[in-house]
């Protein structure tokens, strides 16, 4: 079954690293989790927490340690296929998160979200055009509504597109 995942960090410049991590797996259960840093992590962008409203102290105040971040998301996982809507930058921190938790980095690796579309489209017998159609009006409907950019709520957006395409006829 999918998950989708969304990472907020601490920049994003080549040093940042996860946050926060937040999930909704196909059924519609979600949670997220902020992420005590590792002593090793100390990039932090003013701007960034400007965006997401999570500051360091708040981190070390009520953040998970990451390995244990990790063993739960792992745990949670264990075999599905998770997808991300920026597969680059959240391969990055999930990768920073597995190295920092005595993980091999490509233990799980995140796909695309516009695969798990296709894919659904697909499965519904939706044509090329009309999933395109289907997609698109999904994503403009996410798209007026604010963006919360915090974890779950912004895996939930793209949860919501991929559930879109499910009930289309």
């Amino acid at each position: 079954m999918p998950v989708f995942l969304d990472f907020e960090a601490s920049s994003l410049g080549k040093n940042s690293y996860p946050i926060e991590v937040g999930w909704v797996r196909a059924n519609g259960k979600s949670d997220s989790l902020l992420i005590k840093p590792a002593e090793t992590w100390t990039d932090w962008d003013p701007e960034a927490e400007a965006i997401h409203g999570i500051s360091r102290q708040a981190l070390e105040d009520n953040g998970i340690e990451h390995g244990l971040v990790c063993e739960r998301l792992l745990e949670l996982w264990n075999g599905d296929r998770v997808f991300a809507s920026a597969p680059s930058w959240d391969g990055h921190w999930l990768s920073m998160l597995l190295r920092a938790a005595g993980q091999p980095r490509h233990k799980v690796r995140l796909e695309d979200t516009e695969v798990a579309f296709a894919e659904a489209a697909a499965g519904r017998g939706l044509s090329a055009a009309r999933a395109q159609v289907i997609i698109a009006a999904a994503r403009a409907s996410a798209a007026a509504q604010p963006v919360a950019h915090r974890a779950e709520a912004d895996a939930r957006r793209e949860w919501g597109v991929w559930r879109a395409v499910l009930d289309a006829s």
